[in-house]
């Protein structure tokens, strides 16, 4: 057995990453989750004509660093926890990415980067003089990923096999959506990332590729009315605000103004539904070979909203019915049937499920995890419970478990709302204690 774990790369969520505007000779940022108020909103808006590029052309905005307040304490104590001694490093790379663009993309350019990692890592001497590279070492990497971090793990996976991933981590990534990504791009106002939301995001939301891939599709996340489409992934189904949004930027950027405006917002939009629908496909198809491999984490016992409706308007058209209501957290309802509507304030536990992962091998974390030094209480406040999780100190810990093979420092979970039977709880981790 190695002595030492595979090269480790974190995915962040989607806004996790900054974006920064190369087209200045000085580089400018034009989007970073820690400075909100001088993010530009405009500069990172997609063209209608292609979304992968920007709306205000010439420009160049890619990826920069990950938000440092959420993921700089995990990075560290992966590379701290991991390794032997100092002189014996456990690379751990964070993989920033664009979160605009389509996951597809996304998951080729994680392709490319396991690839450098593992060149990277096979030129260190400690793992050369393990057999990095050999059959009783293979090189492969370890993947951790945060919220839709997941998302494109899982699809690289679906595209590429195993054939270079040991094992996996993921927090709280909706694989089944979340219906924060409806109301972001209906409203501007949504649980994604440390926004508080405003017109400016609503516009850039509705233009944004990868909020689409974030769409809810778990059993009962829409009601629709009569005669009403509760399919989130058919044009049809959405009010018309959001088209007519669409068409706007489609009248005011588009190069063809000879066209139906209106026809090339529904072209537009039906191309981006299409193509997010494709990729929920491909997950719901995605078998592992050793399920045991992956440690899914899932964040229950806060409110999340766990339903819309969808009702028809005066004059026929769909509307959303995004309610207070339907925010619920049914964790410690006395009907255990009503346990699954939960989640961590931004994932519904539904939405966080799988096909790929059975339901007795699902780790659930609550806020009651926070150690009392860990200022649970401001961290919630401020961010919520969804975005917190990589702070979380048993995370770290979970997480640093899995990867080591063994157990480290003091770790627990909980089993799944609708395990049926608690008893077979059998998490990727063995041993792990229950609470």
């Amino acid at each position: 057995m190695a002595k030492y774990p595979s090269p480790v790369i974190l995915l962040p969520g989607i806004m996790g990453s900054a974006l920064r505007d190369e087209y200045p000779v000085a580089p400018e940022t034009v989007w970073s989750p820690s400075k909100l108020l001088t993010s530009d909103y405009a500069r990172i808006t997609p063209h209608p004509d292609n979304t992968r590029l920007e709306l205000y052309e010439p420009a160049r905005v890619t990826r920069d660093q990950l938000f440092e307040v959420i993921y700089s304490e995990l990075i560290e104590e992966l590379r701290h926890n991991l390794s032997p001694q100092a002189d014996e490093p456990v690379p751990v790379f964070p993989f920033a990415y664009d979160w605009r663009q389509p996951l597809e993309d996304i998951q080729q350019l994680l392709s490319q980067f396991i690839d450098e990692v593992i060149s990277r890592t096979a030129l260190l001497r400690h793992y050369y003089a393990q057999g990095f590279g050999t059959p009783q070492f293979p090189a492969k990497v370890n993947l951790v990923a945060h919220s839709m971090g997941g998302l494109i793990v899982a699809g690289y996976l679906r595209q590429n096999s195993d054939a270079k991933v040991d094992k996996v981590a993921t927090l709280a990534s909706p694989f089944r959506g979340s219906l924060e990504s409806v109301s972001k791009v209906a409203t501007g106002v949504g649980a994604l990332g440390m926004s508080p939301g405003s017109s400016r995001e609503r516009e850039t939301a509705r233009v944004t590729p990868a909020l689409y891939y974030l769409l809810p599709s778990f059993k009962g996340a829409v009601e629709a009315g009569d005669g009403l489409s509760g399919d989130l992934f058919v044009p049809d189904t959405w009010q018309p605000g959001i088209i007519d949004s669409l068409a706007s930027f489609v009248r005011m950027y588009g190069r063809d103004q000879a066209t139906d405006v209106r026809q090339q917002a529904l072209t537009l939009l039906k191309r981006i539904l299409d193509a997010a629908h494709a990729h929920r496909n491909s997950l719901e198809n995605l078998v592992l070979t050793d399920s045991k491999k992956w440690l899914s984490i899932v964040g229950v016992n806060e409110k999340v909203r766990t339903r819309m409706a969808i009702s028809k308007s005066p004059d026929g058209t769909p509307r959303f019915n995004l309610a207070d209501t339907d925010v619920r957290n049914e964790w410690n309802n006395p009907d255990p049937a009503l346990h699954v509507l939960t989640g961590d304030n931004t994932v519904p536990y539904l939405g966080a499920r799988s096909n790929f992962i059975p339901t007795e091998e699902v780790v659930c974390v609550t806020p009651d995890d926070f150690g009392f030094w860990e200022f649970k209480d401001r961290i919630l406040e401020k961010v919520g419970f969804h975005i917190s999780l990589p702070n979380m100190n048993l995370v770290q810990r979970l997480v640093v478990t899995h990867l080591k093979g063994e157990i480290y420092g003091d770790v627990w979970g909980r089993p799944a709302p609708d395990l049926p039977d608690v008893n077979k709880w059998d998490p990727a981790i063995s041993g792990l204690p229950r609470r």
